[in-house]
């Protein structure tokens, strides 16, 4: 009962209702990503191409989405990870969280939000002036 009381009223733990109904009546199932994020396809978009969609295995955070699926899901490419031999570039990096306004959040040297004291201002600068 209680997952049922989240999906009704959460959209951003994993599934809505709407999403489950929509899962069930034209899903399928493509597949599974290493953060359990299932991904799937069926029925068609306004544009008349395959709709496709993932349902979050937690919150739903679209940075979440590594790299092969991203390209998947946005019709960059028309094979699913699972259906090719998709190999990370050396360049992409493990996913990492949006820590945007939590407590871990970056604040670098010199913001409020930093705590420390900003430095003091040396007068070595002259404030734009239209015409000037």
């Amino acid at each position: 009962m209680k997952d049922f009381l989240v999906q009704f009223f959460t959209w951003w733990n994993g599934q809505t209702l709407g999403t489950r109904f929509h899962t069930w009546r034209y899903g399928k199932k493509v597949g599974q990503d290493e953060a359990g994020n299932t991904y799937y396809e069926g029925g068609t978009d306004s544009e008349g191409r395959t709709r496709r969609w993932v349902i979050y295995n937690g919150l739903a955070e679209a940075s979440r989405i590594p790299p092969g699926w991203h390209g998947w899901m946005h019709h960059r490419v028309d094979v699913a990870p699972p259906q090719e031999s998709y190999k990370p570039r050396e360049w992409q990096k493990p996913h990492l969280p949006n820590l945007t306004g939590s407590p871990a959040a970056y604040r670098p040297p010199g913001s409020l939000a930093h705590g420390s004291h900003r430095p003091q201002v040396t007068g070595d600068y002259d404030a734009w002036t239209p015409g000037g």
